[in-house]
């Protein structure tokens, strides 16, 4: 039977820390920024850690070697 590859979007969006919770960044910070407020904008810089429900799906169908 054939590996499983690595979901290449997921590889570029994800990182797994040491401690095993998956990191994301926010979204809604890429265009449509000017009538977004600066409080927003700043909120969404930084990044976050995906919720337990989904990190168990990304481990093991979108990440499987990491």
């Amino acid at each position: 039977m054939p590996k499983q590859k690595t979901h290449s979007g997921a590889k570029k969006r994800f990182a797994i820390t040491g401690n095993g919770l998956i990191k994301k960044n926010k979204q809604n910070k890429n265009h449509i920024l000017t009538k977004k407020d600066a409080k927003r904008k700043r909120r969404l810089r930084k990044g976050g850690y995906v919720n337990e429900t989904q990190a168990s799906t990304i481990r093991k169908k979108l990440m499987p070697y990491d």
